[in-house]
């Protein structure tokens, strides 16, 4: 299923022209596991987090440079859903909304969220930070992709899911 996903992801981002890299490696599951595999990109390297606020029940999907630590009180704070309030959302959420299973949450299968339930938030240092490029898995953990920034900020207002910009020290 994940190569079908993966395929319609790849002939999503041809319509739009945007011109990508990829890193074939293992399956990885943590940031840690897949730095091994990306030693020659050039570019930022990106984590991803799925998660849900438990008092209004909205998903939000925050892509980070890999080596940013992302407060969750204070993102909650920063996002206006009140600290405390941010948790990491169960993996059936990930799947019934951007058909991807534990590992394989990243901005790109925000593809997938055609209801648009899911709020897309960026590490602004990925746009704005100078970056060549930009990776992410592609519907599956056994690859990497690379795409430029500003490609990043029209693939993802394309599928209506204009990012929030936010500062992660």
């Amino acid at each position: 299923m994940s190569a079908d996903l993966r395929a319609e992801l790849e002939k999503y981002l041809q319509t739009l022209d945007i011109q990508t890299t990829c890193v074939e490696h293992p399956p990885v599951f943590t940031v840690e596991e897949m730095m091994p595999h990306l030693q020659q990109v050039n570019g930022a390297v990106t984590k991803n987090l799925f998660l849900k606020d438990k008092k209004k029940k909205g998903l939000w999907l925050v892509s980070a440079r890999h080596d940013r630590q992302v407060n969750l009180n204070d993102l909650a704070k920063k996002l206006g859903v009140g600290s405390g309030n941010l948790r990491f959302a169960d993996e059936a959420a990930m799947l019934e909304k951007l058909k991807v299973g534990q590992g394989c949450a990243t901005a790109l299968a925000l593809l997938f969220d055609t209801e648009h339930s899911v709020r897309c938030v960026l590490d602004r240092a990925l746009v704005e930070g100078g970056h060549h490029m930009v990776y992410f898995h592609p519907m599956t953990n056994s690859a990497t992709v690379g795409l430029k920034p500003e490609d990043l900020v029209r693939f993802l207002k394309e599928t209506g899911h204009p990012p929030l910009l936010e500062d992660f020290e």
